[in-house]
């Protein structure tokens, strides 16, 4: 018999994602009766305890049993049971500073890791992630914080409503003004956005066109690798070429910086790529972007003036583009910065659905019968020891300072 503990999220808010919904957990105990899915009692997932029960899963406190443990964010160093199959987002591949001492603690409990952001299919897209729905509630958040500075209009917030199905039901009938919209990325947080565009009724336009014309209603244009990145010498785009040597390639978005009124960010960044923009830019007359959802949330990131993340409660932050300092919202001199880290959690239940389909789709079944490349790719620690993948974390699981 294999035991799947669902935990309960211990990271600090709390996040009331999961991995599996009651229903699916139903379905998977009448379609493999070797498992047996136990829920750690929680009071703030986005299905109640009792859901679980009525789905025909055990609540339980102690998961100790369990063969391999499901959560969402970060699990606390002292929650971590010692000789157990872990599966999470670890925020560790980075050599993320904060999670370091975690990362040890793994290590010392002889435990494995397997990284939801690491598992991936063989062309190297990301099987499992929450992309779509950050997407979705960013780009409603940015488009409510250009509201709000500019009286224009009115959106309520995301998570005041129970479903994804609700929140469409909230634009009916919204008007929206001439303004325009860059929208960067292709992946799954570009595709929330997109939709969100769509549901609004902003029109897309080529690049070209949103560069050149003005319109009598509001517009989007999208901007992807090619669009956003071009080689220093070459003036060519390589997909593969550019996330090797990201610092032969510069940015091409500075001519949408004079265009657009928002910016939904939603690329991939690690350190090296080139910025959208830089800070002298900014304090530019000629700068037209007020408002900014950066919605894949680097501090200092490919946004340069996110200072840092907001929270679900208190959204958006101003910075002054001359002190770069930051400031309350919209106020004149200033640009809005919408920086959430976890957007999802404003729709909590359609997030946790599609999550949990992906996993029985593309995970499960080879995690329980004993891995596959997939699954050996996306463990970074096997028993304690770091597989040859990762061994370029040895400092960091050290705990060397990584200055």
């Amino acid at each position: 018999m294999i035991r799947i503990g669902l935990l309960r999220e211990g990271k600090i808010p709390a996040d009331n994602r999961v991995a599996l919904t009651p229903a699916q957990c139903k379905w998977i105990q009448k379609n493999a009766p070797d498992i047996r899915v136990i829920a750690q009692t929680s009071p703030d997932r986005c299905y109640s305890d009792k859901e679980y029960l009525s789905a025909g899963v055990e609540i339980k406190q102690d998961l100790s049993e369990c063969n391999i443990l499901l959560g969402i964010k970060e699990v606390p160093e002292k929650d971590l049971l010692a000789d157990k199959t872990y599966l999470f987002f670890s925020h560790t591949k980075k050599q993320q500073p904060y999670n370091q001492h975690m990362f040890r603690t793994i290590l010392e409990k002889r435990i494995t890791l397997i990284d939801y952001e690491c598992l991936e299919h063989d062309d190297g897209q990301r099987i499992l992630g929450f992309g779509f729905f950050a997407g979705v509630v960013g780009a409603h958040n940015g488009m409510m914080a250009y509201g709000q500075r500019t009286g224009q209009y009115s959106l309520g917030r995301v998570h005041k409503q129970q479903s994804f199905r609700e929140l469409i039901h909230t634009y009916f009938g919204l008007k929206l003004p001439r303004i325009k919209v860059a929208v960067t990325g292709s992946g799954r947080v570009a595709h929330g956005v997109l939709e969100v565009m769509n549901l609004m009724g902003i029109i897309e336009v080529e690049p070209d066109e949103f560069l050149e014309r003005k319109f009598s209603y509001p517009v989007f244009t999208q901007l992807k690798g090619p669009g956003l990145y071009e080689h220093r010498d070459k003036g060519n785009y390589n997909r593969e070429h550019f996330h090797e040597h990201p610092e032969e390639y510069k940015c091409k978005f500075l001519p949408f910086t004079k265009a657009a009124d928002i910016l939904m960010n939603g690329i991939y960044w690690d350190k090296g790529m080139p910025r959208l923009f830089e800070w002298e830019d900014l304090a530019r007359k000629d700068f037209s972007i007020t408002t900014i959802a950066d919605i894949t949330d680097d501090k200092g990131g490919s946004v340069p003036c996110n200072l840092g993340d907001t929270s679900i409660q208190d959204p958006i932050y101003g910075v002054d583009r001359q002190s770069r300092q930051k400031t309350t919202p919209y106020l004149p001199g200033s640009i809005d910065i919408m920086a959430v880290g976890n957007l999802p959690n404003e729709l909590p239940r359609d997030a946790s659905r599609y999550f949990g389909e992906q996993l029985i789709k593309y995970v499960l079944e080879d995690l329980v019968r004993g891995g596959s490349p997939v699954i050996e790719r996306a463990t970074m620690v096997s028993n304690g020891q770091l597989t040859e993948p990762y061994r370029y974390l040895e400092n960091y699981a050290a705990g060397h300072s990584l200055r």
